[in-house]
């Protein structure tokens, strides 16, 4: 809605199995050819200019960064002309159900089963292991990484080390870090991140 109300147009992208506008779906072999279509047909739209951006929170993080790096690596047409990533993880993540989740400390809490897996490429699993490392250095386009330094679900250790991994590429992203924040930050911080949001993708996407 923020990226719409400033003139983008903007399509909210359920990549999940099930969910809705409420709760999450389940994120277990989720096929991310499907982000390759929906990539396409929003080229295709009439409505669209000629450059399209990808943008993702957490799960949505990895899964645009995953996403791009594996078009990348395997020469798929079609790659975004910009990534935003806010909370990234620098790792594939295990499967998650929505129906087991729990927070740390919860009786019911329980650690990913690694047999489990998040994602799928090409209509396999086998090269997606959670914590394989995401090759998003292989995207050579505009890219915005932030992440809260109070985070604590993914360490905000995990977009220092993507920046890091960025830099030693050869790439040039651009990196915010919002003090003292968590996961997602609060008010202030969150009008902050947009401006910075906005502004990345008004550089990058417009003609």
């Amino acid at each position: 809605m923020i990226l719409a109300a400033h003139g983008f147009l903007a399509f909210p992208f359920g990549y999940s199995n099930g969910g809705n506008a409420w709760n999450a779906g389940n994120i277990v072999n989720v096929p991310l050819d499907r982000t390759v279509d929906a990539l396409a047909a929003l080229r295709a739209f009439p409505a669209t200019a000629e450059k399209v951006g990808l943008y993702g929170v957490s799960r949505g993080a990895e899964h645009a960064l995953l996403a791009a790096s594996l078009m990348a690596r395997d020469g798929v047409g079609g790659l975004p002309d910009a990534i935003a990533a806010h909370s990234p993880p620098d790792v594939i993540c295990g499967a998650f159900d929505g129906r087991k989740w729990r927070d740390a400390g919860d009786p019911g809490w329980q650690s990913w089963d690694p047999g489990q897996r998040a994602w799928s490429w090409r209509g396999s699993t086998d090269e997606l292991l959670p914590s394989t490392p995401i090759e998003i250095e292989r995207f050579e386009g505009p890219l915005f990484l932030s992440h809260g330094t109070a985070d604590q679900v993914w360490s905000v250790d995990m977009t220092r080390r993507l920046a890091d991994r960025l830099h030693r590429h050869g790439r040039r992203p651009e990196v915010h870090y919002y003090d003292g924040q968590d996961h997602i930050p609060g008010s202030a911080a969150e009008n902050e991140h947009h401006e910075r949001l906005i502004a990345f993708f008004e550089r990058n996407l417009t003609s």
